[in-house]
């Protein structure tokens, strides 16, 4: 998936974290949050470990692109900013 809200990514893996970030958020409740290392352990299986900090990089990105927020604590954080573990859920769409 291209990003929309920029550069895109370089890499197919890149690409394929955002997607499957996005496909996560899409399969749970529209309050729901994921973990980056969700989206690692389904792209990178077994060697998962190694696409955490390109899946919190894929996240800053759809973030970027308006797409999820970046949370801690249930906060909304600015990703340029967090440390420590962060968890990715959907910007709440405004239906009315």
């Amino acid at each position: 998936m291209a990003h929309p809200g920029g550069n895109g990514p370089e890499t197919t893996v890149d690409r394929q974290l955002e997607a499957k970030i996005l496909e996560l958020l899409a399969s749970r409740a529209a309050t729901s949050t994921i973990c980056p290392s969700d989206a690692a352990r389904a792209v990178g299986g077994d060697d998962w470990r190694r696409l955490m900090d390109p899946a919190r990089d894929a996240a800053r990105r759809l973030v970027d692109a308006g797409l999820v927020h970046i949370t801690q604590h249930g906060t909304v954080v600015d990703p340029a900013t967090a440390k420590g573990p962060i968890r990715i859920r959907k910007v709440p769409r405004d239906d009315g």
